[in-house]
Parts: C-alpha cells; structure tokens; sequence
C-alpha cells in the first residue's frame, strides 16, 4: 500500500499552509532525513523531510499551492515491491482515517515531520515520526533497535522498552513535553504584587549601601547566648540571632534619627511617634511583615523571644490582623541565603526598608593593621519624597555606630 505524505502542522494552531515547493520530484528515491519540500506559513518557511525509504510515486499538491489544509495527503511514496500501478485506484484516506491510524497502529500513514537535527543512525533507521522524537529526546540511538511495527519498523514501544531497560545514554538532555506548570495566585500573592507593584510605580525610590564590621555584634551575641539560663532539661530561655540584634539597632538608630521613621502624604510627612519594626517573614505562597512594636524599649532577649514568636505565626498562618497591619519602618534579611548584596522595595506608607545580606570574612585596614573582619553589606531603600539623601546617610550612621559598638544597645 502506498505511503501517504500529509501537510504537516508547523505549529500548535497552523490549520493550513502554503506548499511552497518540492524539492524531489516524481520518481526520484529517496530515504529517511531527506528534504523533500518546503511550507510556508505567515511565519516562517520549513523543509519537510521524509521518514521513509521508496520512490516518489505521485505529487498530489502541486508547489505554489496556497491554504493547503493541515493533514491533507500531498504526496505518495511507493514501497519496496510496489509500482505506479498500485497508484491507479488509491484513494487517499481522510486525515481522521490517518490520525486514527497512527495512533492505533503507528502504521504508514504519516505526517511529515519538520527536519530536525537527529544523529546520523537516527535518520537512517526506520521509524515512526514519534519514536524518532522520543528517542532524540532521550538520547537513544534506533540503529541498535528491532521494529515491531510493519515491515520492522520501530514505533514508540520500542524504543519505551529500550529506555526502560537502561539503553538511554549517559547524561542525555530530556525535554519535558510540558513547558510550564501553573501555581494559581492566592490572595497573599495577588495583595503583594498589587503593593509592590504600586510602590515601585509611585515612589521614587533611592538607595544607600555600606559595609559594617560585626565583629563585636558576633562577640556579643555570642556572650548572650552563653549566659542564657536554661530550664530543667537543659533548653536554654533565649538564643539570639544576628537578626534580632540587628532589629534592636535599628530601632535604636530611628531613636536617633526620627525622620527615617516616617511617611509621605501630600499635605505632610508624617513622623510615627513609636518605633514599630515590620520584619520580611517568608511563607508559602508570598510575603508577610509581622511587627516587633516599640522596638527601641524592648531588651533584645524579648525581641528574640517576640520575633520567633511572630515568624512562626507567620508561617502557621495564625497571625491577627494587628500584628502584621502598620509598622514604621521595615527589614528584610535574607543573608541566610548567602546573599552578598540586594535592594529591597519600600513597604508604602513607609518611608524606608533596610536589606540585610550576608556577612563574609576579608581583610580590612584599622589604624594601618590589616585585620580579618566579618563585613555585613547593608542597603537602606528610601522614599526621597520624606527622606533625603542626607537624612538617609545620617541613619545609616547611626546604625553603623550601634552595629559596631553593641554594647550601646544593652547598658
């Protein structure tokens, strides 16, 4: 029985195309990877190979034929054994008939393929469109394979049952024939897009960066840590973090200078007369800031107790609206991940939000000694409407001065 050539689909939704031209003609032979034609859509233009040995019996759509519809048979090819008589009464099947066909039995009535780049085994094997592709997607060689299909012809199970075996090779690129999954937006998402998305739009924002030494930081934390009392099991009170001593300086350093605890409106800057830290606490699906209120009062054991206290809240989803509603000032840390440096987005009506990144040991000059310290990058991003640069490098001063002589911070 003849073999039907049909109009390929160069595309998801291509429904027809132009037959530009043939480049073999009738009676030429041919074999399996040669360009037989080329197709036009409004988009590009493709060769088309053949995936089958015989003779080019009969070109059924001439070339320069426009809107030829997808799954139309345009060509014939005569197997081994058979002649142009063969041709006289065929009758070509319908495209539902062929796609019917290879789906059942991945018999010879195919679609031709767009040429891709398979290995040289690869198109001379004999083999169906499909298995051809799983097998290049998977890094299998069809020179090795025995068909099971007509005239030893390998299909998909074929080469399925070589791959399960064990015959794919050795760090073989596989494609996922998904392309993407989808994770729907829940509310947290879509709150926090719509903010950030406003924020970076209406607030002009500008960044300030330095390094701080946390030397001593580390040392007293550390000395904390050492002296926490501990319960009849031996669980300590306390542990503090890095984190929650950077919190306490940063109330601290808005003790100090009050203009960064602010807001923008368009009649005043508003000056918040509590210092209310709103800390980045991830959880699935988004962001949340739960807020340590009147940090700058607080000891830093309740702040670590409060702020672990909170994240958990967080991440249970259990917070109440007044824990992570309002704040004056925010931070986000994400040096936990390694990272050296970043720019956070302001958190409206805020004025301000400091990024935290990793701190990294490197050598540095005092008083003309080269000693290694652990350098802390940090990144003040501020509204410019209610805080000037002046005012910003005023704060981050004050906060180099508690970070670097944390003992401020607890007599």
């Amino acid at each position: 029985m003849p073999i039907e050539i049909l109009m390929p689909a160069l595309s998801p939704t291509m429904k027809e195309g132009n037959l530009a031209k043939w480049i073999k003609k009738e009676g030429d032979k041919i074999k399996a990877g040669d360009v037989i034609a080329e197709i036009e859509t409004d988009k590009a233009t493709m060769e088309v190979e053949a995936v089958d040995e015989g003779i080019l019996g009969k070109i059924l759509i001439a070339g320069g034929t426009e809107n030829v519809p997808v799954n139309t048979c345009i060509a014939l090819i005569l197997d081994k054994g058979e002649d142009a008589k063969s041709l006289a009464n065929y009758s070509a099947k319908t495209a539902e008939v062929a796609a019917k066909t290879e789906t059942k039995k991945e018999e010879k009535v195919i679609s031709a393929p767009l040429v891709t780049e398979h290995s040289a085994s690869n198109n001379s094997a004999k083999a169906s469109p499909l298995a051809k592709r799983i097998a290049k997607e998977e890094g299998v060689s069809l020179s090795g394979i025995s068909g099971s299909g007509p005239h030893g012809r390998i299909i998909k199970e074929d080469v399925l049952d070589l791959i399960k075996s064990g015959g794919s090779r050795a760090g073989a690129v596989r494609r996922n024939p998904q392309e993407f999954s989808a994770i729907k937006n829940n509310n947290i998402r879509k709150v926090i897009a719509r903010r950030l998305l406003e924020s970076k739009q209406s607030v002009p924002h500008f960044y300030l960066s330095c390094e701080l030494n946390i030397n001593k930081l580390s040392e007293l934390r550390a000395s904390l840590n050492e002296v926490a009392p501990q319960d009849e099991k031996g669980v300590p009170a306390y542990k503090i973090s890095v984190n929650d001593l950077i919190i306490k300086a940063t109330a601290m350093a808005l003790k100090k200078v009050p203009t960064a605890n602010s807001a923008w409106s368009d009649e005043a800057i508003l000056i918040y007369n509590n210092i209310d830290i709103s800390m980045a606490v991830a959880i699935d699906g988004g962001l949340i800031t739960p807020i340590i209120k009147n940090a700058d009062q607080k000891t830093i054991q309740a702040i670590s107790k409060e702020s672990k206290e909170l994240a958990k809240k967080a991440r249970d989803g259990k917070l109440q609206p007044e824990e992570f509603q309002g704040g004056s000032f925010s931070i986000s840390n994400l040096g936990m991940f390694g990272i050296d440096n970043f720019a956070a987005i302001v958190n409206p009506p805020q004025s301000c939000i400091l990024a935290v990144a990793r701190a990294v040991e490197k050598p540095i000059v005092e008083h003309g000694q080269i000693k290694i310290a652990q350098m802390m990058n940090v990144t003040l991003s501020s509204d410019h409407r209610s805080v000037d640069g002046a005012v910003g490098a005023e704060f981050l001063k004050a906060l180099r001065h508690y970070i670097e002589h944390p003992i401020l911070m607890v007599i």
